[in-house]
């Protein structure tokens, strides 16, 4: 598949924030790949910053550290050039790094039901958050927690249980029609009313 021509330049970073599971990563390649821009994951960045795995630096540093570590690197890739970014699940809950996002790139939520995310978690035993406790649970908890401050993002996309590819279509519409209208909507494309 090729850039999508009909859609405007963003012109600057597009990251995609939302828990663990939501298809960050997967939809942002795809949607990297449509814009003709680099992808990057900011869970890679870090790992290769910090010399270790995410799993390695929580256990040995704690959340707290990890969460001052990604924001440097989010605010370094943030002062490059335009990309997609991948960030992790609590990222944009740092109230300095969400200010930073919400700064210097368009920011896009990809939501997610609970019975999906706990599916797609499933698929990996890399989390750290997930290690000691029932996932539904805790993502539950994080669900209450972080979809009211996810919800400050300036685009909103439902991830359903559905082929990547139909997915990055409703965020590359959203994207437009967000960039077409230069405003900060609520909610855009696939969002519930």
């Amino acid at each position: 598949m090729t850039a999508v021509r009909s859609m405007p330049t963003p012109g600057r970073t597009v990251a995609l924030v939302g828990l663990m599971g939501a298809g960050k990563s997967a939809i942002g390649r795809r949607l990297a790949h449509r814009l003709g821009l680099p992808f990057v994951d900011a869970d890679v960045e870090i790992e290769a910053a910090a010399g270790c795995t995410i799993e390695e630096f929580f256990d040995r540093y704690g959340e707290v550290e990890f969460r001052a570590g990604e924001r440097r690197v989010i605010q370094r890739l943030l002062d490059g050039a335009p990309i997609v970014l991948a960030t992790g699940g609590g990222a944009f809950m740092d109230p300095q790094t969400r200010a930073l996002m919400r700064e210097r790139a368009i920011t896009i939520w990809l939501r997610a039901e609970l019975a999906l995310l706990v599916e797609r978690v499933a698929r990996r035993g890399n989390r750290p958050l997930l290690k000691n406790d029932d996932p539904a649970a805790v993502l539950q908890r994080l669900m209450s927690i972080r979809y009211p401050i996810y919800a400050e993002a300036d685009i909103i996309v439902d991830s359903r249980d559905a082929p990547a590819e139909r997915t990055t279509d409703d965020v590359a519409a959203a994207l437009a029609a967000f960039l077409q209208a230069g405003t900060r909507p609520a909610a855009a494309a696939g969002a519930a009313p």
